[in-house]
């Protein structure tokens, strides 16, 4: 078992965060999944949700399809009298979550927003294919024409750009850098992801463990998820299931988890294999927190520190990247 770094004992808002999640989304963690019927739901309701996303400060404009580019949004900081000139700001390509069926861009405005502005730099988040109605490597040579529009086409260096993404859109993110990796692409300066979906196989001890406990999913919801996605894919490709990839010159490395949520080990076990292959890794997990409860960083003490630690370690590894290059 490779080293994991703990939070330390959740706050009282972590607590309320943890029943209020789960009062909405444990009703349905056994059901049958209608990825339509998800959409709609996803983001509700909207003027929170807007609400939370002019809060961070950020701006934002959709940018539509164009060349590698499947169309999706551009955010950056607003001007900040607080970030020193001299600091290399990162380019984020970041992958919405979702469960490879739903969400947008739109839907991560408020997540992406608070990154950004802390960052005082840019991100992309493009709208990459969803299935049912497309395979997840529609998904991914997707995610990988945003990165190629973003070295080829922005003139973004590749030792300034950090991939991250979020649930399904974390592991989609370890799958980019695996594919970038395999096809001998430039690697970015780092990968950030937030309680990734990395295993579509459905095979991590904490899928049952915590499958009365997670605030948001069961390991039903996980495992049905998965078939919508997977269909006659091998669920146990690394590119569809980072977490049996190989690491090796894989870059920096930081993985942020719940405890009690069903995907834990996906973290767990991502984080053990690349650092046997010697990548810098930064696992950590938070007690009773809901599954990316990064989103709640206006509100959570966990998901500021969580996002607060992100932004550290991006700004971090661009800086040494632009060093070394």
């Amino acid at each position: 078992m490779s080293e994991v770094m703990h939070a330390s004992a959740a706050s009282w808002r972590a607590h309320v965060a943890h029943w209020l999640v789960a009062a909405r989304m444990r009703p349905h963690a056994h059901k049958p999944i209608d990825p339509l019927w998800v959409r709609r739901q996803m983001g509700r309701p909207r003027f929170v949700r807007r609400a939370m996303a002019r809060a961070t400060g950020a701006d934002y404009a959709i940018v539509p399809a164009e060349g590698s580019w499947p169309g999706g949004e551009h955010v950056w900081a607003a001007s900040r009298s607080d970030v020193a000139p001299d600091i290399v700001r990162p380019t984020l390509l970041y992958l919405h979550g979702g469960g490879f069926i739903a969400c947008s861009p739109e839907t991560h405005r408020s997540l992406v927003g608070a990154l950004v502005q802390r960052l005082g730099g840019e991100a992309w988040v493009p709208a990459y294919r969803l299935a049912p109605e497309h395979q997840h490597a529609d998904a991914l040579a997707d995610a990988l024409g945003a990165y190629r529009m973003l070295i080829e086409h922005k003139g973004v260096l590749p030792s300034r750009l950090v991939v991250a993404g979020d649930s399904a859109g974390g592991g989609l993110a370890l799958s980019l850098v695996l594919a970038l990796r395999n096809a001998r692409l430039p690697r970015p300066a780092a990968v950030v992801t937030f309680c990734p979906w990395a295993d579509l196989s459905a095979s991590g001890p904490s899928l049952e463990e915590n499958s009365a406990r997670c605030s948001m999913f069961a390991a039903d919801t996980i495992r049905r998820a998965a078939q919508l996605v997977v269909g006659n894919a091998d669920a146990r490709d690394p590119l569809l299931s980072p977490v049996f990839g190989d690491y090796h010159d894989f870059p920096p490395l930081l993985l942020h988890a719940s405890t009690h949520e069903v995907l834990r080990d996906d973290a767990v076990r991502v984080a053990e294999r690349a650092r046997a292959a010697g990548v810098p890794v930064h696992l950590r997990l938070w007690p009773r927190v809901p599954h990316v409860w990064q989103f709640m960083s206006g509100v959570l003490p966990e998901a500021q520190q969580s996002v607060n630690e992100a932004v550290q370690f991006m700004t971090a590894q661009v800086s040494r990247e632009s060093r070394a290059t």
